[in-house]
């Protein structure tokens, strides 16, 4: 018989194990908050303070029952019961005996239900979930000489193989989820395809790729079968082969493919995939059929000694990579509510973002299929933590064997998206252990002592996972931890990645040098900014709660010390208005897109000087619940102005331009006499690209240009790296006294392609008062609506309001006289506010369309 599946989604109810009352389930996937919402049994914790009034669901333990019929059964077929994820702590009854015990809402369960189901007519499904809270610190209780030390959360957290940030994190709420996290359903089969694993071999011409295909069944040991093979590229076959399937189950497959379509990151090529699949014969019948897809490419983290110390830096199909992009958090706090739909939103932002790579981070969970999916066929390159952070991992026996279940797992589940570039160990685990003083010693190479010392999570990272990645994955690299470097302190800048938190964090430095903060590759950095004001009125129910400092918004606001970090960074820089909320909003959005632009601006320049930099990653891309945080996107996707500040330093060709930074607070705001000042050009292009630059020099007062422009009519940019044009300019601040901006274009082909503009700082210092800004719609006939932008004084970040349902072209813009600007916009929209720097109150302009 061919194999058939009966998905368990509907028939549930629920119960509080305490309570005798049962509630219904709209439908599984799901979890309990979401579950006591649909029966008004629980306020909407993403709402006001209502997390608060839903912590009584975090310490209680939940039933789940469902009640089904026995399927149609053919002689001779099996039965199985298949939890792609229980969270977490899980006993599984079937008829009233125990046939499931789970403690790990990472891995997937197939049970045999072949006898239990035996009899025709109605069984009866019945899942308990402890309470992960308690379990989690009776755990904890049970091991009290290990180190339970660790940055978020409760430290128990550490002793459960569950979403770590569901203890709460420094950017989203204490919510607990329990219950039936992923599909459930019963197979029913005589064989079955247990695993289908297509492995490719580049050579290093790209001129040949061999793709080799293995599968393991599942059938009675006495059958002959027969693996049909089918080979395919945008859905047409170009080979295909009947492989015998030996005893041990398993067949073997190979093809040969000349001149293979290759995979790219977006940017550098196409998103080519090829897809693999395999039918199960018995007697030419199809007992079973798998398909998957995947990419012929070759991905390279290269390390290398330099002037700077070690390089690290990814190398794809050959092709040096600047890695520009996010980290990625879990996009709800309830897991169950992220759509398919939403994940491809996500990763379409991205790619509008011209961003490459997405960093899943250690503290959430494996992600869905169709994330990586959504990664593979836009060309967003993975970096992918394993399920660990911020803390002193326990190591006894049972704990390992489970980790070591849910990493063979989930490795074999993701290895064949071409997507996934790197596997990395954990998150900042290796800087609890520098901050708590830990023992670590890098000489040390004997793994059973590490896990004699305070620290046994190094035998995790240094010794199980990748011993599953080579075992189960090989050819893709593995990193130890974000951050490390070859076993030296995290914040080393010469080896490795690096986590740059002087910024924000530690010694609270001025953003504008953040540049010179960096390392080798800058896998998480940031700055807090406020969220659109609709996304604020979304969680503020009560309007006298709408003023920047209400207990209701800093309620949403996880981060540390917030309060007072938002207020240094604003008012080291901003004319600070803190009692209307617009102008607070928009001033701290302010703050992070120039926080993100010094960074990336320099850090990709970098790029050019031996690959100093090898990629920026941002903390971070996303919310799991409506917040106050470091995201360049709030929770409804609506993105932030550093999310376009971004996007116009990842140009394929990009100019920059910045003068020297001085330390006001340190001269007691004196100005300089003079400062140096510097212009480059920025490529990805493979290829030498000729091009004309200019430089403006324009008064931020009169608008008028202070001095003649600096115009490079040819000049060769080089290939993927930096061709600096300037590097010893020098502005006379008594000379030329007025303050001025510095503002360059760059033409290739005749056409403007990369603006910049270096304004002086801090801007809390300049009159922008009375720009003269001109905003007005352009007429067209088909396509986007445009806006045409001029002004007669220079502008500084001029935001459009973000709409639900318009997507923009551009954002938090600087306009300078003379070089009038164009913004698109991607779907239908009546009225848009907007407002720039130096504005008491946003304008708004009428579609006239």
């Amino acid at each position: 018989m061919v194999l058939s599946r009966h998905s368990l989604s509907a028939g549930w109810s629920f119960r509080d194990r305490d309570s005798e009352e049962w509630l219904p389930v709209q439908a599984v996937p799901s979890v309990v908050q979401q579950d006591l919402i649909d029966n008004k049994k629980l306020k909407d914790p993403f709402i006001g303070l209502n997390e608060i009034d839903a912590n009584w669901a975090n310490e209680k333990s939940w039933v789940y029952r469902n009640t089904f019929q026995r399927p149609s059964v053919p002689a001779g077929s099996t039965i199985d019961l298949v939890f792609d994820g229980l969270d977490t702590y899980a006993t599984v009854k079937l008829d009233g005996t125990t046939i499931l015990l789970s403690d790990n809402m990472f891995l997937a369960h197939r049970v045999n239900v072949t006898e239990a189901l035996a009899a025709e007519g109605e069984h009866t499904l019945e899942i308990e979930f402890d309470c992960a809270l308690m379990k989690a610190r009776e755990i904890r209780n049970q091991h009290p000489n290990h180190k339970w030390v660790g940055f978020n959360g409760d430290t128990s957290r550490l002793a459960s193989r569950k979403a770590q940030y569901h203890w709460g994190w420094d950017w989203g709420p204490v919510l607990m989820t329990a219950g039936i996290w992923r599909p459930v359903q019963l197979e029913v089969y005589t064989a079955r395809i247990a695993d289908l694993w297509p492995q490719i071999q580049l050579e290093a011409d790209h001129q040949t790729a061999e793709v080799s295909v293995s599968v393991t069944i599942e059938a009675p040991a006495d059958v002959d079968y027969t693996a049909r093979f089918n080979l395919s590229v945008s859905g047409t076959e170009i080979a295909s082969q009947d492989i015998p399937v030996s005893h041990d189950h398993k067949a073997n497959g190979t093809f040969c493919v000349n001149r293979p379509e290759l995979w790219w990151p977006h940017g550098y090529g196409k998103q080519s995939l090829y897809q693999v699949s395999v039918s199960l014969l018995r007697d030419a019948d199809s007992l079973d059929q798998k398909s998957k897809k995947f990419g012929v490419r070759t991905a390279e983290v290269i390390q290398q000694p330099d002037k700077h110390g070690k390089s690290f830096f990814f190398r794809v199909n050959g092709m040096d990579i600047f890695c520009g992009g996010s980290c990625w958090i879990p996009a709800d706090s309830l897991l169950t509510n992220i759509t398919p739909s939403r994940y491809r939103e996500w990763i379409e932002l991205m790619v509008a973002g011209r961003q490459n790579m997405i960093r899943v981070w250690g503290g959430g969970i494996y992600e869905d299929d169709v994330f990586y999916e959504s990664c593979d066929e836009l060309g967003v390159m993975v970096w992918q933590d394993f399920m660990f952070g911020c803390g002193n991992y326990p190591t006894w026996p049972e704990i390992l064997e489970s980790i070591r279940k849910e990493t063979v797992y989930n490795v074999q589940r993701l290895r064949h998206h071409p997507s996934i570039v790197v596997w990395v160990g954990n998150n900042e685990d290796y800087q609890v252990q520098e901050s708590e003083g830990l023992t670590y010693n890098y000489e040390d190479k004997d793994p059973e002592s590490w896990l004699r010392t305070d620290f046994p999570a190094r035998f995790i990272y240094e010794k199980l996972l990748p011993e599953v990645v080579k075992e189960h994955c090989p050819g893709t690299f593995y990193h130890p931890g974000s951050p490390w470097g070859d076993g030296k302190l995290s914040f080393d800048p010469t080896v490795g990645d690096m986590h740059q938190w002087n910024v924000w964090h530690g010694t609270q430095e001025k953003y504008q040098i953040f540049d010179t903060l960096g390392g080798r590759f800058n896998s998480e950095f940031g700055m807090e900014a406020f969220p659109h004001k609709s996304t604020i009125e979304y969680f503020v129910q009560d309007k006298k709660d709408l003023f920047p400092q209400s207990h209701v918004i800093d309620f949403h606001n996880k981060a540390d010390g917030h309060e007072r970090r938002l207020a240094t960074y604003l008012v080291e820089n901003i004319r600070t208005q803190t009692d209307d909320l617009d102008t607070y909003i928009y001033h701290t959005q302010v703050v992070q897109a120039e926080t993100m632009m010094f960074g990336y601006r320099g850090w990709r320049r970098q790029w050019g000087d031996e690959r100093h930099c090898g990629g920026a990653l941002l903390w971070q891309l996303n919310d799991c619940w409506p917040g106050i945080s470091w995201a360049i996107a709030d929770y409804f996707l609506k993105p932030k102005p550093a999310y376009y500040a971004v996007k116009r330093i990842l140009n394929p060709i990009a100019v920059g331009v910045r003068r020297e930074h001085h330390d006001w607070s340190i001269a007691h705001a004196q100005p300089p006499k003079a400062s140096k000042y510097e212009l480059w050009v920025v490529s990805n292009k493979p290829h030498v690209v000729r091009g004309c630059v200019e430089l403006r020099f324009v008064s931020v007062d009169t608008g008028r240009d202070i001095r003649p422009p600096i115009v490079h009519n040819d000049i060769s940019i080089n290939a993927n790296g930096t061709t600096n044009v300037i590097t010893d300019g020098v502005l006379d601040h008594i000379a030329e006294p007025q303050q001025h901006v510095l503002a360059a274009r760059l033409w290739v082909d005749s056409k403007i392609v990369a603006r910049d503009v270096d304004w002086p700082q801090p801007f809390k210092y300049l009159d922008l008062s009375n720009r003269g800004l001109q905003v007005e719609q352009e007429r067209t006939e088909t396509g986007p609506s445009r806006i045409v932008i001029r002004a007669h004084k220079p502008i500084k970040c001029l935001v459009f309001e973000e709409l639900a349902g318009v997507r923009l072209s551009d954002n938090a813009i600087d306009i300078v006289p003379g070089d009038e600007q164009v913004v698109t916009l991607e779907g239908s929209w009546s009225k848009m506010s907007y407002r720039c720097l130096g504005q008491t109150s946003s304008e708004s302009i009428q579609s006239s369309l």
